[in-house]
């Protein structure tokens, strides 16, 4: 299995990218989002990665973060969405936007991604609504370095030191917080989602404050 890619781009397009790895090319399929994040022809990238594998054809997919790679799986573990398709959702929306708009209930913006019905955009919404929770705390925190040497390694990062030092989100701290004061995982998910819209919220203490606003019995 071939988790992660690390090479030299070759070859760039709106869906894919062509990565040298030591002398062999491998074609990456990745979002429309991703391929504007990556570097020029020539330069170093990598990627994390996830291997289709069906009876005539082998398909990989490329991610810049563990938590994008994470939500493409679960994405296309809803019956009708295909790996193009939930690439094309992750480009629309990207993680953090698709993450809110799944706790939130926002069938609409996931059907702005081409290719994807209002009831297939349900659909998603429903199934992984539960979900939610436990892949936004992941944040984005992990991720792999666009200008990396030129490797190749297995999928879960060992003890090496990854590009970017996990930090605590103010979403994740916020959703914790409320977890703990006794709220439901998709409440707080939820809750925190909306709340972070608001541009006051700029630290933890107020994202918890806004949250509880949102929680808060209606008079």
């Amino acid at each position: 299995m071939i988790g992660r890619l690390a090479g030299v781009i070759l070859h760039r397009a709106m869906d894919q990218v062509l990565i040298d790895v030591r002398g062999v090319g491998y074609i990456v399929h990745v979002s429309s989002r991703t391929a504007a994040a990556l570097p020029p022809v020539g330069q170093a990238t990598a990627l994390y990665t996830e291997l289709l594998v069906r009876e005539d054809l082998l398909q990989l997919f490329g991610f810049t973060t563990l938590q994008e790679k994470e939500w493409h799986r679960l994405l296309v573990s809803v019956q009708g969405v295909g790996a193009k398709a939930a690439l094309a959702i992750l480009g629309t929306l990207g993680p953090d936007a698709l993450g809110r708009a799944i706790a939130m209930g926002d069938w609409a913006s996931v059907r702005a991604a081409p290719g994807i019905g209002p009831k297939l955009a349900q659909r998603v919404v429903l199934e992984l609504k539960g979900k939610a929770p436990s892949v936004m705390s992941m944040g984005g925190a992990l991720s792999v370095d666009l200008a990396a040497t030129d490797e190749v390694i297995e999928a879960t990062p060992g003890p090496r030191k990854p590009a970017v030092a996990p930090q605590p989100s103010a979403t994740v701290e916020a959703m914790s917080a409320l977890a703990n004061l006794g709220y439901a995982p998709t409440d707080a998910a939820a809750a925190v989602a909306e709340a972070s819209a608001n541009p006051d919220a700029v630290d933890t203490p107020r994202l918890i404050r806004a949250a509880l606003r949102l929680l808060a019995p209606k008079a």
